[in-house]
Protein backbone atom coordinates (compact mmCIF):
# COMPACT_ATOMS: atom_id res chain seq x y z
CA UNK A 1 0.00 0.00 0.00
CA UNK A 2 1.39 3.57 -0.94
CA UNK A 3 1.04 6.56 1.43
CA UNK A 4 2.46 9.94 1.15
CA UNK A 5 4.05 11.53 4.19
CA UNK A 6 4.26 15.34 4.23
CA UNK A 7 7.38 16.41 6.52
CA UNK A 8 7.87 20.36 7.09
CA UNK A 9 7.65 22.96 6.10
CA UNK A 10 7.87 23.20 10.08
CA UNK A 11 10.18 19.82 10.80
CA UNK A 12 12.51 19.47 14.08
CA UNK A 13 14.49 17.41 11.27
CA UNK A 14 15.10 20.35 8.81
CA UNK A 15 17.11 23.58 8.91
CA UNK A 16 14.82 25.92 7.52
CA UNK A 17 11.48 25.90 6.25
CA UNK A 18 10.70 23.75 3.26
CA UNK A 19 8.89 20.45 2.32
CA UNK A 20 9.45 16.92 1.40
CA UNK A 21 6.44 15.03 0.53
CA UNK A 22 7.39 11.01 0.83
CA UNK A 23 5.80 8.51 -1.10
CA UNK A 24 6.71 5.19 0.70
CA UNK A 25 5.66 1.40 -0.13
CA UNK A 26 5.67 0.17 3.50
CA UNK A 27 8.70 1.74 4.88
CA UNK A 28 10.64 2.32 1.97
CA UNK A 29 10.84 5.46 -0.07
CA UNK A 30 9.61 5.12 -3.30
CA UNK A 31 9.94 8.67 -4.47
CA UNK A 32 10.14 12.35 -2.68
CA UNK A 33 9.23 15.68 -3.82
CA UNK A 34 10.50 19.16 -2.55
CA UNK A 35 8.99 21.99 -2.33
CA UNK A 36 10.51 25.60 -1.50
CA UNK A 37 10.05 28.98 -1.65
CA UNK A 38 8.71 29.38 1.94
CA UNK A 39 10.79 32.42 1.99
CA UNK A 40 10.98 35.48 -0.55
CA UNK A 41 13.36 38.59 0.45
CA UNK A 42 13.64 39.98 -3.02
CA UNK A 43 17.22 41.08 -2.46
CA UNK A 44 18.08 40.49 -6.22
CA UNK A 45 15.15 43.55 -6.56
CA UNK A 46 16.57 45.32 -3.29
CA UNK A 47 19.88 45.21 -5.33
CA UNK A 48 18.66 47.36 -7.80
CA UNK A 49 17.63 49.78 -5.46
CA UNK A 50 21.11 50.41 -3.23
CA UNK A 51 24.47 51.77 -4.59
CA UNK A 52 27.40 49.41 -4.95
CA UNK A 53 28.42 50.07 -1.48
CA UNK A 54 25.57 49.60 0.26
CA UNK A 55 24.32 46.20 -1.51
CA UNK A 56 27.94 44.72 0.60
CA UNK A 57 25.54 44.36 3.96
CA UNK A 58 22.88 43.10 1.89
CA UNK A 59 24.64 40.44 0.18
CA UNK A 60 26.04 39.58 3.45
CA UNK A 61 22.49 39.03 4.29
CA UNK A 62 21.95 36.03 1.62
CA UNK A 63 22.98 33.53 4.33
CA UNK A 64 24.11 33.81 7.90
CA UNK A 65 26.15 30.54 7.90
CA UNK A 66 28.41 31.71 4.04
CA UNK A 67 27.77 35.42 4.70
CA UNK A 68 31.49 35.95 4.04
CA UNK A 69 31.61 33.94 0.70
CA UNK A 70 28.60 36.17 -0.39
CA UNK A 71 30.44 39.79 0.25
CA UNK A 72 33.85 38.14 -1.79
CA UNK A 73 32.58 37.08 -4.63
CA UNK A 74 30.11 40.57 -5.23
CA UNK A 75 33.05 42.41 -4.28
CA UNK A 76 34.89 40.19 -6.83
CA UNK A 77 32.50 40.87 -9.55
CA UNK A 78 32.92 44.61 -9.16
CA UNK A 79 36.35 44.79 -8.82
CA UNK A 80 36.63 42.91 -12.09
CA UNK A 81 34.12 44.72 -13.76
CA UNK A 82 35.44 48.45 -12.93
CA UNK A 83 39.78 46.53 -13.19
CA UNK A 84 40.43 47.12 -9.45
CA UNK A 85 43.52 45.30 -8.50
CA UNK A 86 43.35 43.85 -4.68
CA UNK A 87 46.79 43.98 -2.62
CA UNK A 88 48.25 40.92 -2.12
CA UNK A 89 47.73 41.34 1.84
CA UNK A 90 43.90 41.63 1.58
CA UNK A 91 44.13 38.77 -0.80
CA UNK A 92 45.83 36.49 2.42
CA UNK A 93 43.41 38.11 4.43
CA UNK A 94 40.44 36.81 2.51
CA UNK A 95 41.59 33.23 2.06
CA UNK A 96 41.97 33.11 5.85
CA UNK A 97 38.77 34.24 6.98
CA UNK A 98 37.02 32.46 3.72
CA UNK A 99 38.63 28.98 4.91
CA UNK A 100 37.38 30.20 9.00
CA UNK A 101 34.34 30.62 7.33
CA UNK A 102 34.17 26.85 6.06
CA UNK A 103 35.43 25.03 9.30
CA UNK A 104 32.54 26.98 11.07
CA UNK A 105 29.72 25.78 8.30
CA UNK A 106 31.41 22.58 7.93
CA UNK A 107 31.42 21.91 11.90
CA UNK A 108 28.26 23.09 12.50
CA UNK A 109 26.76 21.09 9.55
CA UNK A 110 28.86 18.08 11.65
CA UNK A 111 27.19 18.69 14.88
CA UNK A 112 23.69 18.55 13.68
CA UNK A 113 24.29 15.42 11.10
CA UNK A 114 25.15 13.99 14.81
CA UNK A 115 21.88 15.16 16.53
CA UNK A 116 19.87 13.53 13.37
CA UNK A 117 21.92 10.22 14.06
CA UNK A 118 21.01 10.71 17.96
CA UNK A 119 24.61 10.99 18.60
CA UNK A 120 24.69 13.54 21.22
CA UNK A 121 27.48 13.28 22.76
CA UNK A 122 29.23 14.20 19.08
CA UNK A 123 26.90 16.91 18.92
CA UNK A 124 28.32 18.27 21.62
CA UNK A 125 31.78 18.02 20.66
CA UNK A 126 31.13 19.63 17.53
CA UNK A 127 29.62 22.77 18.73
CA UNK A 128 32.08 23.43 21.44
CA UNK A 129 34.68 23.52 18.44
CA UNK A 130 32.60 25.59 16.64
CA UNK A 131 32.72 28.09 19.49
CA UNK A 132 36.30 27.80 19.27
CA UNK A 133 36.33 28.63 15.24
CA UNK A 134 33.66 31.90 16.26
CA UNK A 135 36.29 32.98 19.05
CA UNK A 136 38.51 33.04 16.18
CA UNK A 137 36.38 34.85 13.76
CA UNK A 138 35.10 37.43 16.44
CA UNK A 139 38.97 38.41 16.92
CA UNK A 140 39.76 39.09 13.70
CA UNK A 141 36.32 41.25 12.65
CA UNK A 142 34.69 41.93 15.97
CA UNK A 143 31.60 39.60 14.78
CA UNK A 144 30.93 35.78 15.30
CA UNK A 145 28.56 35.51 11.66
CA UNK A 146 28.62 38.40 9.82
CA UNK A 147 32.26 39.62 9.72
CA UNK A 148 31.81 43.25 7.35
CA UNK A 149 35.39 42.14 6.02
CA UNK A 150 35.06 42.90 2.45
CA UNK A 151 35.16 46.06 0.51
CA UNK A 152 35.91 46.74 -2.82
CA UNK A 153 39.61 46.25 -3.48
CA UNK A 154 40.81 45.02 -0.10
CA UNK A 155 40.03 44.20 3.35
CA UNK A 156 38.05 46.29 5.95
CA UNK A 157 40.28 44.78 9.09
CA UNK A 158 44.07 44.00 9.04
CA UNK A 159 44.76 40.44 11.16
CA UNK A 160 47.03 42.22 13.90
CA UNK A 161 47.85 38.66 16.10
CA UNK A 162 48.84 36.65 14.00
CA UNK A 163 50.17 34.38 16.21
CA UNK A 164 47.13 34.05 18.18
CA UNK A 165 44.89 32.80 15.81
CA UNK A 166 47.83 29.89 14.53
CA UNK A 167 47.31 28.70 17.88
CA UNK A 168 43.89 28.60 17.78
CA UNK A 169 43.57 27.29 14.09
CA UNK A 170 46.23 24.56 15.71
CA UNK A 171 44.24 23.86 18.63
CA UNK A 172 40.93 23.24 16.62
CA UNK A 173 43.19 20.86 13.56
CA UNK A 174 44.67 18.82 16.69
CA UNK A 175 41.10 18.45 18.11
CA UNK A 176 39.87 17.30 15.16
CA UNK A 177 42.17 15.15 14.32
CA UNK A 178 42.30 12.96 17.66
CA UNK A 179 38.57 13.45 18.55
CA UNK A 180 36.57 14.00 15.12
CA UNK A 181 38.02 11.97 12.40
CA UNK A 182 38.09 8.93 14.49
CA UNK A 183 34.93 8.60 15.49
CA UNK A 184 33.51 9.85 12.26
CA UNK A 185 35.46 6.88 10.24
CA UNK A 186 35.16 4.30 12.75
CA UNK A 187 32.19 4.68 15.21
CA UNK A 188 29.89 1.91 14.91
CA UNK A 189 27.21 4.13 15.09
CA UNK A 190 28.27 6.29 12.76
CA UNK A 191 28.43 3.56 9.98
CA UNK A 192 25.43 1.76 11.17
CA UNK A 193 23.25 4.92 10.30
CA UNK A 194 25.26 6.36 7.20
CA UNK A 195 27.10 3.91 5.52
CA UNK A 196 25.65 2.81 2.59
CA UNK A 197 22.57 5.12 2.82
CA UNK A 198 21.90 8.00 0.54
CA UNK A 199 23.78 6.57 -2.16
CA UNK A 200 24.49 8.72 -5.50
CA UNK A 201 26.90 7.83 -8.59
CA UNK A 202 29.76 9.69 -9.86
CA UNK A 203 27.52 9.59 -13.16
CA UNK A 204 24.44 10.41 -11.56
CA UNK A 205 26.23 13.53 -9.57
CA UNK A 206 27.20 14.71 -13.00
CA UNK A 207 23.56 14.31 -14.52
CA UNK A 208 21.94 16.07 -11.79
CA UNK A 209 24.72 18.64 -11.59
CA UNK A 210 25.64 18.38 -7.76
CA UNK A 211 28.35 20.65 -6.84
CA UNK A 212 30.86 21.24 -3.77
CA UNK A 213 31.09 18.12 -0.93
CA UNK A 214 28.03 16.71 -2.55
CA UNK A 215 29.70 15.97 -5.57
CA UNK A 216 33.26 15.20 -4.19
CA UNK A 217 31.74 12.58 -1.94
CA UNK A 218 30.60 10.63 -5.34
CA UNK A 219 34.12 10.97 -6.90
CA UNK A 220 34.11 14.31 -8.50
CA UNK A 221 37.12 16.24 -7.65
CA UNK A 222 36.32 19.75 -8.89
CA UNK A 223 36.94 22.57 -6.65
CA UNK A 224 37.17 26.22 -7.57
CA UNK A 225 39.66 27.51 -5.77
CA UNK A 226 41.83 24.47 -7.59
CA UNK A 227 39.70 25.14 -10.59
CA UNK A 228 40.02 28.60 -11.04
CA UNK A 229 41.96 30.22 -8.73
CA UNK A 230 40.69 33.29 -6.91
CA UNK A 231 42.20 35.73 -4.23
CA UNK A 232 45.64 33.73 -2.84
CA UNK A 233 44.64 30.28 -3.48
CA UNK A 234 47.37 29.82 -6.27
CA UNK A 235 49.63 30.89 -3.74
CA UNK A 236 48.55 28.20 -1.40
CA UNK A 237 48.85 24.29 -1.08
CA UNK A 238 46.42 21.96 -0.46
CA UNK A 239 44.61 18.94 -1.55
CA UNK A 240 41.24 18.51 -2.58
CA UNK A 241 39.42 15.64 -0.32
CA UNK A 242 37.36 13.00 -2.55
CA UNK A 243 35.43 9.58 -1.85
CA UNK A 244 34.20 7.35 -4.04
CA UNK A 245 30.95 5.70 -2.36
CA UNK A 246 28.58 8.29 -2.77
CA UNK A 247 26.82 7.52 0.37
CA UNK A 248 26.37 9.65 3.61
CA UNK A 249 28.86 8.27 5.44
CA UNK A 250 31.16 9.01 2.00
CA UNK A 251 30.02 13.25 2.83
CA UNK A 252 30.46 13.53 6.34
CA UNK A 253 34.14 12.22 5.52
CA UNK A 254 34.85 14.59 2.92
CA UNK A 255 33.64 17.93 5.06
CA UNK A 256 35.65 16.55 8.02
CA UNK A 257 38.82 16.12 5.94
CA UNK A 258 38.11 19.31 4.33
CA UNK A 259 38.25 21.11 7.51
CA UNK A 260 41.64 19.73 7.83
CA UNK A 261 43.36 20.86 4.44
CA UNK A 262 41.50 24.29 5.67
CA UNK A 263 43.49 24.61 8.62
CA UNK A 264 46.65 23.71 5.99
CA UNK A 265 45.69 26.40 4.08
CA UNK A 266 45.00 28.84 7.45
CA UNK A 267 48.34 28.02 8.65
CA UNK A 268 50.17 28.42 5.28
CA UNK A 269 48.94 31.84 4.48
CA UNK A 270 49.39 32.99 7.52
CA UNK A 271 52.84 31.82 7.82
CA UNK A 272 53.71 33.42 4.31
CA UNK A 273 51.14 36.55 4.37
CA UNK A 274 52.94 39.64 2.57
CA UNK A 275 53.38 43.14 4.37
CA UNK A 276 51.82 46.20 2.77
CA UNK A 277 48.53 47.22 1.96
CA UNK A 278 45.23 45.70 3.00
CA UNK A 279 42.67 48.89 2.59
CA UNK A 280 39.68 49.05 -0.16
CA UNK A 281 37.99 51.68 -1.68
CA UNK A 282 35.30 53.87 0.46
CA UNK A 283 33.49 55.61 -3.20
CA UNK A 284 33.98 54.15 -6.81
CA UNK A 285 32.87 54.50 -10.41
CA UNK A 286 31.76 51.20 -12.10
CA UNK A 287 32.08 51.35 -16.15
CA UNK A 288 28.92 49.82 -18.14
CA UNK A 289 29.61 46.07 -18.82
CA UNK A 290 29.08 42.58 -17.30
CA UNK A 291 31.33 40.53 -15.28
CA UNK A 292 30.51 36.99 -13.24
CA UNK A 293 32.40 35.33 -10.31
CA UNK A 294 33.05 32.04 -8.87
CA UNK A 295 33.87 31.58 -5.31
CA UNK A 296 34.14 27.81 -3.83
CA UNK A 297 31.71 28.09 -0.97
CA UNK A 298 31.27 25.36 2.25
CA UNK A 299 28.60 23.98 0.24
CA UNK A 300 29.97 24.45 -3.39
CA UNK A 301 30.20 26.51 -5.93
CA UNK A 302 28.60 30.25 -5.55
CA UNK A 303 27.99 32.47 -8.42
CA UNK A 304 27.43 36.38 -9.10
CA UNK A 305 26.27 37.56 -12.08
CA UNK A 306 26.84 41.68 -12.31
CA UNK A 307 25.59 43.65 -15.05
CA UNK A 308 26.21 48.32 -14.80
CA UNK A 309 24.64 50.74 -16.57
CA UNK A 310 27.10 53.09 -15.51
CA UNK A 311 25.30 54.43 -13.08
CA UNK A 312 26.05 54.33 -8.65
CA UNK A 313 23.41 51.39 -8.96
CA UNK A 314 23.68 47.88 -10.59
CA UNK A 315 21.46 46.99 -13.43
CA UNK A 316 21.03 43.16 -12.23
CA UNK A 317 22.63 40.83 -9.68
CA UNK A 318 22.01 37.54 -9.89
CA UNK A 319 23.04 35.29 -7.28
CA UNK A 320 23.05 31.03 -7.66
CA UNK A 321 23.57 29.86 -4.59
CA UNK A 322 24.95 25.75 -4.58
CA UNK A 323 22.38 24.67 -2.54
CA UNK A 324 20.02 25.22 -5.75
CA UNK A 325 21.78 22.91 -7.72
CA UNK A 326 22.05 20.37 -5.06
CA UNK A 327 18.47 20.24 -3.69
CA UNK A 328 16.91 17.98 -7.21
CA UNK A 329 20.03 15.73 -5.83
CA UNK A 330 17.90 14.48 -2.29
CA UNK A 331 14.89 13.34 -4.77
CA UNK A 332 17.21 11.14 -6.24
CA UNK A 333 19.74 9.58 -3.24
CA UNK A 334 15.47 8.86 -1.28
CA UNK A 335 14.47 6.41 -4.00
CA UNK A 336 14.58 3.29 -1.77
CA UNK A 337 15.85 4.82 0.94
CA UNK A 338 13.99 3.69 4.54
CA UNK A 339 11.91 6.09 5.89
CA UNK A 340 13.91 6.31 9.04
CA UNK A 341 16.56 7.94 6.52
CA UNK A 342 15.30 10.36 5.07
CA UNK A 343 16.01 13.09 8.04
CA UNK A 344 20.05 12.40 7.65
CA UNK A 345 19.79 11.64 4.00
CA UNK A 346 18.31 15.17 3.31
CA UNK A 347 20.43 17.05 5.62
CA UNK A 348 23.41 15.30 3.99
CA UNK A 349 23.80 17.97 1.41
CA UNK A 350 23.95 20.44 4.12
CA UNK A 351 21.08 22.41 2.70
CA UNK A 352 20.68 26.24 2.96
CA UNK A 353 17.27 27.08 1.71
CA UNK A 354 16.82 30.59 2.60
CA UNK A 355 19.91 30.43 0.32
CA UNK A 356 17.71 29.61 -2.24
CA UNK A 357 14.57 31.73 -1.70
CA UNK A 358 16.62 34.78 -2.21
Amino acid sequence: MSYTIPIGPYHPALEEPYKIEITCEGEQVRDANLHIGFNFRGIEWLARQRNYVQNIALFERVCGICSNVHTLTYCMAVERLAEIDVPPRARYIRVVVAELERLHSHILWAGIAAHIMGFQTLFMTCFSLRELVMDLLEEISGNRVNYAMNCFGGVNRDIQDVANIMAGVQKFRLRLENQLIPIFTTDPTVRARCSGVGVMTKEQAIAWGALGPTARASGLTQDIRKAVPYAAYDQLEFDIPYKTSGDVLARIIVRVLEMVESCRIIEHALNTMPSGGWKGFVFLDVPPGEAVARVEAPRGEVFYYLASDGSDKPLRVKVRTPSFCNMPTVRLMLQGASLADVPLVQASIDPCYSCTDR
